[in-house]
């Protein structure tokens, strides 16, 4: 894989030209719009393939995939322009073997409201281990709240994606309650009437796991929150339970989003747990990097040394966000966008995209109605750089944040860098 910054005066012909590569298949692995409109500073993913097909009249994508000894979802992420789809037509061309090594197997985790757009999701699973539809919350009686999690389902089975249950402890008015918590944690037969419905959502609907995030927990609840997750893994087990960790560099790190979470306690009740390594970048605070990566290999560090390594994956941000200047305090609402609307509103704009070398982050700024605004994003290098921690600290995958965004480029370094493993 090769990362291209695009200069002044450079266009998407140029480029493929100058690499030897196909200007569609190119087009499409990045997002670029039809017009070849670039913006410059931004990135363009190059790959050279080792062995391609074209279509012939009768072919199927499943024949194709028989005839080379691949699967679906493999020749689904080495064609982003398949969308997830079956149908092909003659004369297309397939990328069936890029020339690059990759670092190894990964799994993956992604999240999606029921609300997401077909082709988005159609395009993303196949990408994905597992998919996990957001959320079934907790009622104030302690019951699950309903979620319309079907579609997502049908079309995770259909590409073979494994979906976990998230269960979380967000309310009917979609905020984190920290007092359903504490009555949940503080009660057993509560507890237990909860589990119990939990299995029959499980057996009826499918679900290959449960994926917990309680949030703001007091740090007095963080023994009971660690006894609660050995409980239900007993239940579920021979199916995983992974544990949502606030982004911790000390056990004693002060705040309601920190201290209920014990990295230790939960990293032994869980089988696997997800490091929210993402948000320092956020809706009310000032403009920076969503994950700068030093933040994130600070919570990297403490997080294997009290959870063993293969039992983590990395918290990936999959958005960016747009500041209006000047940023006040308790008044500047950040506006959250998809990484190729980022780069859509730079060549819009005619913005130069600088790059960050510290947070290793995409920046601009541009000024539209008489007001600066200032935008930070995901790009290839900067998810190429967190992508290789998975590598470099020996974890067990990533996780998304979330799948509702089109994000072409973030798939095609993904599927660059490493094989995704089919859930066990």
């Amino acid at each position: 894989m090769t990362i291209h910054v695009v200069e002044p005066g450079q266009t998407l012909y140029s480029i493929a030209g100058q690499y030897g590569a196909d200007p569609e298949l190119l087009r499409q692995a990045n997002g670029v719009p039809a017009d070849g409109a670039l913006a410059v500073g931004q990135t363009l993913v190059i790959q050279e393939i080792a062995v391609f097909h074209t279509v012939q009249p009768g072919q199927t994508l499943a024949s194709i995939a028989r005839q080379y000894g691949v699967s679906l979802r493999t020749l689904y992420r080495n064609n982003p322009v398949l969308h997830g789809i079956l149908e092909v037509r003659p004369g297309q061309m397939l990328a069936i073997q890029y020339k690059e090594e990759k670092y190894g197997r990964i799994y993956t985790n992604g999240y999606a409201y029921p609300f997401i757009q077909p082709l988005q999701l159609s395009t993303t699973l196949p990408y994905m281990s597992y998919v996990t539809p957001f959320t079934y919350g907790i009622t104030a009686q302690g019951s699950l709240l309903p979620l319309d999690d079907g579609r997502i389902l049908a079309e995770a089975s259909r590409l073979g994606t494994a979906p976990l249950l998230h269960l979380s402890t967000l309310t009917e008015s979609d905020t984190f309650s920290s007092e359903r918590a504490e009555l949940l944690l503080s009660n057993p037969s509560r507890q237990e009437a909860l589990i119990r419905q939990i299995e029959e959502v499980m057996a009826q609907k499918g679900y290959q796991g449960v994926d917990v995030d309680f949030e703001y927990i007091p740090g007095a609840q963080r023994e009971a929150y660690a006894a609660f997750i050995t409980r239900l893994r007993a239940r579920v087990t021979p199916l995983p339970v992974l544990v949502a960790l606030a982004p911790k560099t000390r056990p004693d790190q002060p705040g309601l989003l920190y201290e209920g979470h014990d990295y230790a306690l939960l990293g032994a009740a869980a089988d696997y747990v997800l490091l929210m390594t993402y948000e320092w970048g956020y809706t009310y605070g000032p403009p920076m990097a969503v994950a700068p990566l030093p933040n994130v290999r600070a919570v990297l560090d403490y997080g294997v040394s009290e959870i063993p390594r293969e039992k983590i994956y990395l918290g990936i941000p999959a958005y960016g966000y747009d500041w209006p200047l000047p940023y006040r305090q308790g008044e500047t609402r950040a506006q959250s966008i998809s990484n190729r609307r980022a780069v859509e509103i730079a060549v819009e704009q005619r913005a130069e995209i600088a790059f960050d070398q510290r947070a290793q982050s995409p920046w601009f700024r541009y000024t539209e109605g008489g007001v600066v605004h200032e935008v930070w994003f995901e790009d290839a290098r900067s998810m190429s750089a967190k992508l290789r921690l998975v590598d470099e600290y020996g974890l067990r995958g990533a996780g998304y944040w979330n799948l509702m965004r089109p994000d072409p480029q973030g798939w095609t370094v993904l599927n660059a860098l490493y094989d995704v493993a089919d859930a066990p």
